[in-house]
């Protein structure tokens, strides 16, 4: 039977980052979105409010802004090794993040079968977010079941690689996970963990 790699972005595929941040980078507003992540990783808000308020940050962004963050994100090593290697064995892998869609969806060009994030309006920004668009721990279940549905592939043949709290739905939901680069919270939770820069190193783990 095919297996299905779901992968988390932030914190897992980029290392110690997340595609927020990096996207502020471009914009001088680093600081102000480390102080967003905080109040998230807090509890403080969620999600939805988040997204509402580093939207009203990137008011001056653009699709240019968009790429130069995706070039100059600390990504693990081999990831398009990694995907090469998953598709020549018959299998699938997808990127499911809460980071927004048009940083997300780039990952198809490495070698992802589909890549999904939080909706957020098209570039530059003329419209408000929509919260209701804005995906959550939760809503990464639902979308791996759309992924088993349209692949043809088991749920218990899912694997799930991921670094926070907000994957704990998905680690709950699949029979193999992968804790890359997580805090006990989650590690404790995972049936392998890995600590590194090499995403080939955690793919090995469940190879």
């Amino acid at each position: 039977m095919a297996r299905l790699h779901l992968f988390d972005l932030d914190g897992t595929l980029l290392h110690g980052s997340t595609a927020p941040l990096e996207i502020s980078r471009q914009l001088g507003l680093e600081a102000e979105t480390v102080a967003l992540e905080r109040a998230l990783s807090a509890g403080h808000i969620g999600p939805p409010e988040y997204a509402v308020q580093v939207h009203a940050l990137w008011e001056q962004l653009t699709d240019d802004h968009v790429a130069a963050a995706f070039a100059a994100a600390p990504w693990l090593s081999r990831i398009e090794e990694v995907w090469a290697a998953i598709r020549e064995n018959g299998d699938y892998c997808a990127v499911i993040s809460l980071s927004p869609s048009f940083f997300v969806e780039r990952l198809t060009r490495w070698g992802a079968h589909a890549a999904y994030g939080s909706r957020f309006p098209a570039l530059p920004f003329r419209e408000p977010v929509d919260p209701a668009r804005i995906l959550s721990a939760a809503a990464k279940v639902r979308i791996a079941e759309r992924l088993c549905a349209e692949f043809g592939v088991r749920s218990a043949d899912c694997v799930a690689y991921g670094d926070s709290m907000s994957d704990k739905d998905l680690f709950d939901a699949v029979p193999v996970s992968v804790a890359v680069n997580a805090d006990h919270h989650l590690a404790d939770r995972a049936t392998h963990s890995y600590a590194g820069r090499d995403l080939w190193d955690a793919y090995e783990l469940v190879r």
